[in-house]
């Protein structure tokens, strides 16, 4: 069921990850972190932070169904895009890393929803009028990595303490003193997302479900390596799988209603 606004976004998402901590349910990450988000870009909206406000929620509503969609038909046992289908099916295995889940969730909706957004929302020659502002959506995203990123490690230390501190370690050396593993992957995927957006919004629309196609087998791919096995991950997974509420608490807290 689609929604009309940004309050309306936020409402499904508190239900979904209600829904998700009773049921004990892994597709509850990624919208607890999507939700902070969409709280974010909302009170942006309301201080004039962006160029066109109006034309920015109009942007996030479609952003946010895109998301929505592919999270109803997969419960009602419909077929979501191919990426979306793999995020879904990954939430039922117990043997991938919160970050792993959360990473899955970002990869299909940035890589490939947000770029049919933007180009939704600002079709043909109007899509370079929206360029300021869908990387400051980017940027709403960017700056609250480094929260989630410490409850990760909260999480993981909540588990096994040396665990936490292994969790940290390993953010660092995977993307240096001043950027994470996971910043450094937003960056590549907002700029995968934008090429996509214009090349879109240029698009009659034999060459649209083309293009849509093609960027969803590349988004696979990506989700496909996040998935990949590696000693490192299999060392950082030892011992935290138990408690999947929790989890979910720790990742929205704060966040509930509103």
């Amino acid at each position: 069921m689609a929604v009309n606004s940004l309050q309306d976004v936020v409402a499904r998402l508190d239900e979904i990850i209600r829904r998700a901590i009773a049921d004990g349910d892994r597709r509850g990450y990624f919208p607890a972190l999507y939700n902070r988000v969409t709280r974010r870009v909302r009170e942006d909206i309301r201080r004039g932070v962006f160029d066109d406000g109006p034309r920015m929620e109009r942007f996030d509503v479609i952003f946010a169904n895109r998301y929505l969609d592919a999270y109803d038909r997969y419960a009602g046992g419909a077929r979501p895009s191919r990426v979306w289908l793999r995020a879904f099916e990954a939430a039922a295995s117990d043997q991938l890393l919160v970050l792993q889940h959360l990473l899955l969730g970002m990869n299909a909706h940035i890589v490939l929803d947000l770029g049919i957004a933007a180009a939704e929302a600002a079709p043909g020659p109007a899509i370079e009028g929206l360029r300021a502002d869908f990387h400051r959506i980017n940027d709403v995203l960017a700056s609250l990595v480094g929260t989630v990123e410490d409850e990760l490690v909260a999480i993981a230390g909540a588990w096994r303490a040396d665990l936490g501190g292994l969790l940290g370690g390993a953010e660092r050396a995977a993307g240096g003193v001043d950027r994470s593993a996971a910043s450094l992957m937003m960056d590549g995927a907002r700029d995968l997302a934008w090429d996509f957006a214009v090349r879109l919004a240029h698009a009659d629309d034999e060459a649209r479900e083309a293009e849509i196609a093609r960027q969803d087998a590349y988004a696979t791919l990506l989700a496909d390596a996040v998935l990949i096995e590696s000693p490192l991950v299999a060392l950082m997974a030892v011992g935290g799988r138990s408690d999947v509420r929790e989890n979910l608490r720790i990742l929205a807290q704060g966040e509930l209603g509103g």
